[in-house]
């Protein structure tokens, strides 16, 4: 016969009862007076200190000017009341109206496809898959509507703008201040081949790359400046929607300026060639990301409705 086995758990005298449990209320952003409806004399008194508050509230809104209250109903987005003092204006002035940025980057280039620096250099031409990938960001964007179109003027993003752009007729502008970061001696070497031949310099470049110099001058740290340069130009255009293509360093500036980053988080942020980021500002010039890097028109149909 078989033995069977008892778990024995504690006695039921050492069980103690659970307390139950409370769940702890949550208060209110905004507290008002409690009401005591204990009997008419209070009730009316309570209901006559709310209409009291009320007025109160309503005289003091009625005090805002006009436009600082149209102003405070542009900044709602959401959950969020409003930009005031959680962002940084890249203009530091009022501008004529509230602004939306789409910014693409190039479509695979030549030197992409080497595995080669590019930098400032001219000589990397956009590819047939980079001429496509273009072709995908116009279709995608086909049913936005913009003012004007940004581009760097270096030849594998004028390229990409152009077909972009092609059939709009709004203008096509060439900024110089959205050109690529200069990478001296480096551009054109592939990747292997600058490691190998200046293994400081480039280990600099790849892991710490605000600190990277050629005889004193900081290439990252200057791509900074021109990034708030670009902002500035672009967002003193009249107009409430902007194209801006351009290379991948320059945009990591971009976007890293107007999310409040240094330098040092340069490789903080990626960008794929073809990929799309949006940025809204309000009067003040100041940005809020809406989308980073969003590629799913690289590989399906998709169009974007914004």
């Amino acid at each position: 016969m078989g033995s069977v086995s008892l778990v024995v758990g504690p006695s039921l005298g050492s069980l103690r009862p659970r307390r139950p449990y409370h769940r702890p209320r949550r208060r209110s952003l905004l507290s008002l007076p409690r009401c005591s409806y204990s009997h008419a004399d209070a009730s009316s008194h309570s209901i006559g200190k709310l209409e009291d508050l009320t007025s109160q509230v309503q005289k003091s809104s009625n005090d805002v000017p006009a436009e600082d209250q149209f102003e405070s109903e542009v900044w709602m987005t959401g959950g969020a009341y409003d930009f005031r003092g959680a962002t940084t204006s890249l203009t530091n002035e009022l501008l004529s109206s509230s602004k939306k940025v789409t910014l693409v980057r190039h479509g695979l280039s030549s030197w992409n496809e080497e595995s080669r620096v590019q930098g400032s250099s001219n000589l990397s031409i956009l590819t047939d898959t980079g001429a496509r990938q273009a072709e995908k960001c116009r279709n995608a964007l086909v049913d936005i509507s913009f003012d004007i179109c940004f581009s760097s003027p270096i030849s594998r993003a004028k390229s990409t703008a152009e077909i972009i752009w092609n059939g709009r007729e709004q203008p096509l502008v060439f900024l110089d201040s959205l050109k690529e970061a200069h990478l001296f001696f480096l551009e054109g070497m592939t990747n292997a081949d600058a490691k190998r031949k200046y293994p400081k310099l480039y280990t600099t470049w790849r892991e710490d790359p605000a600190n990277f110099h050629v005889d004193g001058v900081y290439p990252i740290r200057r791509l900074w400046v021109t990034a708030r340069q670009a902002w500035k130009e672009i967002l003193s255009t009249p107009g409430e929607s902007f194209l801006v293509v351009t290379h991948k360093s320059i945009l990591r500036a971009l976007i890293c300026t107007a999310l409040g980053l240094g330098p040092e988080r340069f490789r903080a942020i990626d960008v794929n060639n073809g990929g799309i980021s949006t940025f809204s500002f309000n009067r003040r010039g100041e940005p809020m990301l809406e989308c980073l890097n969003m590629t799913a028109h690289l590989y399906s149909n998709h169009i974007y409705q914004y």
